[in-house]
């Protein structure tokens, strides 16, 4: 009786490009063999031509690289004419997704913005992305996710994009009320790829409350259970610097992802459940 294959997985960093440090401990993971794929950000202050050069170099055919669309504040758009702003940057999340859950975005005005950071994304790499998904999820929401599988068809026709809907056998907990809106919002989303031809992941898993002492290396276990075959895990390791204090809350927790990454519990978590690395 031959032994069962071992399940592939893919692993995200998301939020490359947000600051130095992030980029540079994405870079290190990619480089270990520790990550499938990294998610990059076009659009923040810190993203430069030498920090895609030095994602090209780490990632070689090791690790996929992916277009972080996107269109919260604090970040300031790309495109000169971007409605609404706010002190000229995107809205935070909550009103972005209140004007999408509303449908009071402005479709040409998102598509410009989303083609505008696919061309930077071009013209960083020379390509264009091996897949999208959306910085805090946004891409799943109402008028933005349409745009955006639009931009998908007209800039990155082979890309796959993020649907961010768990695995039907996952487990679920109140404790991550997150998970059961973002369920909520892919199902839609999925619907609407799948009319476009584009290809999404078959599940998705890695949010939690990214509250001050959440123990990743206690929570990653359980992202992988249920995952089917080519599933998809989200996460946010990184290094904390000043750039990174002042554009996002998320800081701590980013290297204590890090630093399970690195570890052997890392490994061992994988190989127990039959898993390995897209």
């Amino acid at each position: 009786m031959s032994e069962q294959q071992p399940r592939r997985v893919w692993l995200v960093a998301d939020d490359y490009g947000i600051s130095p440090a992030v980029s540079a401990a994405i870079r290190d993971l990619i480089a270990r063999n520790r990550l499938s794929a990294t998610s990059v950000m076009t659009l923040t202050p810190s993203f430069s031509q030498s920090e895609a050069d030095a994602l090209r170099d780490a990632a070689g055919s090791r690790a996929a690289i992916g277009l972080h669309v996107t269109l919260t504040g604090p970040f300031k758009p790309l495109t000169t004419n971007f409605a609404p702003l706010r002190d000229g940057a995107f809205p935070m999340l909550a009103a972005m997704a209140g004007r999408a859950l509303a449908h009071w975005q402005n479709p040409a005005l998102l598509e410009a913005e989303i083609l505008r950071q696919f061309a930077a994304f071009e013209d960083a790499f020379g390509r264009a992305p091996d897949y999208v998904d959306g910085h805090q999820h946004i891409h799943v929401f109402p008028q933005i996710g349409q745009a955006l599988l639009r931009a998908v068809k007209t800039a990155a026709p082979q890309a796959w994009v993020r649907q961010c809907g768990r695995a039907q056998t996952a487990p679920k907990s109140l404790s991550d009320p997150k998970g059961y809106i973002l369920d909520a919002l892919s199902r839609r989303f999925r619907r609407l790829a799948k009319a476009q031809g584009v290809r999404t992941n078959p599940a998705f898993a890695g949010t939690y409350s990214f509250a001050p002492g959440a123990e990743f290396d206690k929570l990653f276990p359980g992202f992988l259970d249920g995952l089917p075959d080519g599933g998809l895990v989200m996460c946010h390791p990184g290094k904390v610097d000043d750039e990174l204090r002042r554009l996002d809350p998320l800081t701590t927790l980013r290297e204590c992802e890090y630093a399970y990454l690195l570890s052997q519990d890392f490994v061992r978590a994988l190989a127990a459940r039959g898993y390995v690395l897209a």
